[in-house]
């Protein structure tokens, strides 16, 4: 178990100090321009990618924003099992994401696709989806970081080759940036009571 143990956080390790931790401060420019302008956010992956997508996204609704009682407008694409069957059902499983942005996004709106491999059929066309739409396009990849990687407007590509230290990564990014949004709001909230007070 020891040699576990220490395998596992020098992958971990070595995945934190990838060039891919320096395009954090975009994506999370970019949470935060859409929660000013009231755009939304989707993220969507499969496996533990669509459980992390559901956590980061309660993450960002209330996390995010608990300094000033609201948080980002964000759903995880992946939340909804009743949609998820009858699309895959009806469509294919290839559409059960893109289909829901056809639906429910706008231009301007953020998208975050969260993949190990960044091959999987659906969050390949979620993100071809989210760029003709004219959304924000986002990928938190490992591995090869795939097809995705290519599409993505703005892809954090770690080359681990290892599925849950990816995984992890994932949720690390995401909380960095609910972090700094967390503390964002709080700065955004005492300029504009000072104005108000200045007025």
């Amino acid at each position: 178990m020891e040699h576990y143990i220490q395998n596992y956080t020098d992958g971990l390790k070595s995945a934190l100090s990838q060039a891919a931790m320096n395009v954090i401060p975009e994506l999370g420019n970019a949470l935060l321009q859409a929660w000013k302008q009231e755009k939304a956010i989707y993220l969507c992956g499969n496996g533990g990618s669509a459980g992390n997508a559901v956590h980061l996204a309660n993450d960002l609704l209330y996390g995010a924003g608990m300094q000033i009682g609201k948080g980002l407008r964000v759903e995880a694409l992946s939340a909804n099992p009743a949609v998820l069957t009858c699309l895959a059902n009806d469509l294919g499983y290839e559409e059960i994401y893109s289909y829901q942005l056809q639906v429910k996004a706008n231009s301007g709106d953020v998208l975050i696709v969260l993949s190990g491999s960044g091959n999987s059929p659906n969050v390949v066309k979620a993100l071809e989806v989210g760029n003709l739409m004219g959304m924000r396009t986002f990928a938190i990849l490992g591995f090869s970081g795939g097809h995705c990687k290519e599409l993505a407007q703005v892809p954090l590509h770690f080359p681990v080759d290892d599925m849950q230290i990816a995984e992890d990564i994932q949720l690390i990014v995401g909380h960095i940036c609910m972090q700094w949004l967390c503390n964002e709001s709080r700065q955004y909230q005492q300029e504009t009571n000072s104005k108000l007070h200045v007025t």
